[in-house]
């Protein structure tokens, strides 16, 4: 019962990238196909018979260089209370070299941040 897990999949990759799009002139400018999240892969979670692990991939460019907000509230913000599936979460994220790049890090190295902990 409940939603196809690929269908799931797909909804949540819409829902966390261009679905919630609102739809102005601008939209002739841009391509939204470009910037859709792509659920590319399901598989089910072992030793269960409804939980599934879905594969999602993003563009780098829907995305504001160095900003861990932007990127975090993009991907899980309004997921969350999305009502197609029933539980939702997230496992892991990787992320490009290219785009990491464009974090500057703390102002101090890695040394210093541990010895203020």
């Amino acid at each position: 019962p409940g939603v196809d897990p690929v269908e799931a999949a797909a909804a949540v990759a819409g829902e966390s990238s261009t679905a919630t799009w609102t739809v102005v002139w601008t939209d002739l400018l841009t391509a939204c196909d470009i910037y859709r999240a792509k659920a590319y892969r399901v598989d089910p979670v072992p030793g269960t018979n409804d939980q599934f692990f879905a594969y999602i991939a993003y563009e780098c460019d829907l995305f504001e260089e160095g900003s861990l907000a932007n990127l975090t509230a993009s991907i899980i913000g309004n997921v969350f209370g999305f009502k197609a599936v029933k539980a939702l979460r997230l496992e892991d994220m990787r992320i490009p070299f290219a785009y990491l790049k464009t974090f500057q890090g703390p102002a101090t190295g890695v040394i210093v941040e541990r010895e203020r902990l």
